[in-house]
C-alpha cells in the first residue's frame, strides 16, 4: 500500500505569523494577552515630534476657500473631480483630509483629539511622511517631511539634492510625490497587549484608504509601491536611523505610495515605457539619499513602558518583506467606465462635499437599536466594497485602484434592520472567482439563497435567517452596538492560501485591505445619514464555527457595525485647530 505523500512544511516565517495569529486570538473563557488594566502613567503621547527639526506650518484652509471639495459621490466617477496642482495650499487639504485632526472632544477637564483617520481606540499608532521634489509653485525644499498633525504643519527630517530625487521620480508623471506611512506599536500595546500589531496594520489600511480619498478630492492619482522590499521603506523614510530614535520608541516602516495629478504629463526617460508607472524605487539611489544630512530627534512618548510585549517583536520580523518585485501598473486601460468606475452606482442622498463627510466622521460609541436602513442605501455601500476584480487596477473605482491585488476578504453580514431583507446572517463575495472554494470551506448545511431584491452584480447570499442580534453581540465581545445597529458584519480573510502563495509578509496585507473596507464603510455610513464604527474584539474561533470554518483556511480579522448612533452629550466638541488660535 503506497503512501500518501508527506504534506509540505510552511514557510518558517509563515509559520511564525500563523503562531502569532492563533496566540492573540480572544476566546471566550480568556482575552489575548495584555496588561488587563490602562496603566495612566505609562499612557503614550499621542503626537510624534522631532526635536531639531524645522517646522513648515500649512495653512488652516476653511472649507469655502480653494481647493474646494467636490460633492461625496464625484469621487467614484470618472473624470468628475478637475484636478489641482501640487501646491502648498493643494498640500495642505490633502493631509488635512486625510492624516489631520477633525475635532477636540472636552470632558471636564480633559481634552482630547479625533483625526480624520480612525484608530482603534483613538490611540493613532499610524505616522505619515511626504517626500516631495523640488518643483514649480511650491515653495518648499526637496526632502523628506514628516507630518505634525497637531500643528497641521510639515518637520523637515532631511534635505535631498534635487538632482538625486529628481532621478528616483523620473519614473513617475510630474509634480509626484511620495506619501509613507510607519507605525509605532507601542502606542496601541500600551491598551491592547500582544493584539496591537493587528490593530497597528487595520490603522495602516484605515490611513491608506484616507490618503486615497482626499487625494481624490483633490482629482490626484495614488499607487501603493508595493513592489519594494521593507528595508527601502525602511532607509527612505529614516525610521531605521537607530542615533535618531536614542530613547524614543521605534517606528516600524510600513508602505510608501506615489501621488500625482490626475492630468500630469509623464516625461519618461528613455528606459521608462510612459504608459507605465513601476511600483519600486531605485535601491540605489534610496540609498544615496539616505546617506544624506539628518535633523531631528524623535521624542519620546512614554517615560517608561513596564511591559514589553515581545510576540509583537517577533511577528513584525517574520512579516518583513524582504524581497523587490518587479510590479507595473499600467496607465493605458480600456474599462466600461460605467460599471469600472462607479457612474453606474445608486447615488446616495447627500449632497454634502467630500470633505464635509470626512471632517464630520466620527466612530459611534452607541445606537439606538431601532434606525433602519433602505435597501438600496445597503446594497450600494456594498458595491463600494467591491473593486471590481474584472478590470486591470488603475480602472478600479476610488479607493480600489490603489490596491494591487485581487480581493482576499468577504463580509459576513449580520442583518437586523435593512428594509427589505429578512433579519438574518448574509455573505458577500467580493471576487466571483472564489465563490466556490468559499463554498466548499464553509457549512454545508447553509442555504446560499440570493435575496430577490439584491442587485444582479453581487454575489449576495442569505445563510440562514432569523434574529441574529444577540449572536452577535456575543461575537463581538458581548458589545451591544453589534446588535443595537442596523447590520453588523465580520472580514473573512482566505488566509492560509494566500499565505502559502505569496509569503509572510501578506500577513499584514490582510489587515491593511480590512482597514481599507472599514473606511469605505466608514464614509458610506456618513453619506448615509447613519454612522458606523470599527470592532476588532470579537471571539476569533467562536465566529469560524459559526459557519463551519475549520482550521485555517479562513479567518476573521476585522468586524464592523452601521446605524443610528446615539450621541453623548456630556462631551463638548471643538473645533479641530482651535488650540493654535488660543495659543
Amino acid at each position: 500500500m503506497n503512501e500518501a505523500p508527506p504534506k509540505p512544511l510552511k514557510a518558517p516565517d509563515i509559520d511564525r505569523v500563523i503562531r502569532y495569529h492563533i496566540q492573540t486570538k480572544h476566546h471566550f473563557n480568556r482575552y489575548a494577552r495584555s496588561l488587563g488594566y490602562l496603566d495612566w502613567s505609562s499612557q503614550p503621547d499621542p503626537f510624534r515630534r522631532f526635536e531639531g527639526a524645522p517646522l513648515i506650518a500649512l495653512p488652516l484652509l476653511a472649507p469655502d476657500e480653494s481647493p474646494r471639495s467636490p460633492v461625496y459621490d464625484a469621487l467614484f466617477r470618472y473624470g468628475s473631480v478637475d484636478s489641482q496642482p501640487v501646491s502648498i495650499r493643494s498640500l495642505s487639504r490633502f493631509l488635512e483630509l486625510s492624516l489631520a485632526l477633525s475635532a477636540w472632544k472636552k470632558s471636564g477637564a480633559s481634552e482630547w483629539a479625533l483625526r480624520s483617520n480612525p484608530s482603534s481606540g483613538n490611540l493613532h499608532p499610524t505616522e505619515g511622511y511626504l517626500v516631495i521634489p523640488q518643483s514649480e509653485g511650491l515653495d518648499l525644499q526637496s526632502g523628506l517631511y514628516h507630518y505634525a498633525p497637531k500643528e497641521h504643519g510639515l518637520e523637515w527630517r532631511a534635505a535631498f539634492p534635487d538632482e538625486e530625487l529628481a532621478r528616483l521620480m523620473s519614473p513617475f508623471p510630474s509634480g509626484a510625490f511620495l506619501f509613507g506611512l510607519s507605525s509605532i506599536h507601542w502606542r496601541e500595546a500600551w491598551k491592547y497587549g500582544e493584539r496591537a500589531f493587528r490593530y497597528c496594520n487595520h490603522d495602516v489600511g484605515h490611513a491608506l484608504g484616507a490618503a486615497r480619498v482626499a487625494a481624490a478630492t483633490l482629482g490626484w492619482k495614488m499607487a501603493l509601491l508595493e513592489g519594494m522590499e521593507q528595508r527601502t521603506v525602511a532607509r527612505l523614510l529614516g525610521v531605521d536611523r537607530s542615533s535618531d530614535f536614542v530613547s524614543a520608541e521605534q517606528e516600524h516602516p510600513d508602505c510608501l505610495a506615489v501621488i500625482w495629478p490626475d492630468d500630469a504629463s509623464h516625461d519618461a526617460g528613455a528606459d521608462v515605457n510612459p504608459q507605465e508607472i513601476p511600483l519600486l524605487l531605485d535601491t540605489s539611489i534610496v540609498d544615496a539619499l539616505a546617506a544624506m544630512t539628518w535633523q531631528g530627534k524623535a521624542n519620546r512618548l512614554s517615560s517608561e513602558h513596564g511591559v514589553h510585549w515581545q510576540a509583537i517583536d517577533e511577528v513584525a520580523t517574520a512579516s518583513w518583506k524582504k524581497r523587490a518585485d518587479k510590479q507595473i501598473l499600467s496607465l493605458t486601460v480600456l474599462f466600461d467606465r460605467d460599471a469600472a468606475t462607479g457612474d453606474g452606482y445608486a447615488p446616495s442622498s447627500s449632497a454634502l462635499s467630500a470633505a464635509q463627510i470626512i471632517r464630520q466622521r466620527r466612530s459611534a460609541v452607541s445606537f439606538d437599536g431601532q434606525t433602519s436602513v433602505a435597501a438600496a442605501t445597503f446594497f450600494r455601500m456594498l458595491r463600494r466594497t467591491v473593486p471590481g476584480v474584472e478590470y486591470k487596477q488603475a480602472a478600479r473605482p476610488v479607493p480600489w485602484d490603489v490596491w494591487p491585488y485581487d480581493p482576499a476578504l468577504h463580509l459576513m453580514i449580520f442583518v437586523h434592520r435593512v428594509e427589505g431583507l429578512v433579519p438574518g446572517l448574509y455573505l458577500l463575495v467580493r471576487d466571483p472567482a472564489k465563490l466556490p472554494f468559499i463554498q466548499a470551506s464553509l457549512s454545508q448545511e447553509l442555504i446560499w439563497k440570493r435575496p430577490l431584491i439584491c442587485p444582479e452584480d453581487l454575489l449576495f447570499y442569505q445563510l440562514w435567517e432569523g434574529d441574529v442580534r444577540y449572536v452577535a453581540a456575543q461575537l463581538s465581545c458581548r458589545q451591544s452596538i453589534a446588535a443595537d445597529s442596523a447590520f453588523s458584519l465580520g472580514m473573512l480573510a482566505e488566509f492560509d492560501s494566500r499565505l502559502q502563495a505569496e509569503g509572510a509578509w501578506f500577513y499584514s496585507r490582510l489587515f491593511w485591505e480590512a482597514g481599507l473596507l472599514g473606511q469605505i464603510l466608514y464614509l458610506e455610513a456618513e453619506a448615509a445619514g447613519v454612522r458606523g464604527t470599527g470592532i476588532g474584539c470579537f471571539f476569533d474561533d467562536a465566529v469560524h464555527a459559526l459557519v463551519g470554518i475549520e482550521g485555517i483556511t479562513f479567518q476573521s480579522l476585522y468586524h464592523f457595525t452601521i446605524g443610528g448612533a446615539v450621541e453623548d452629550r456630556r462631551l463638548l466638541t471643538l473645533p479641530a485647530y482651535f488650540h493654535l488660535n488660543r495659543q
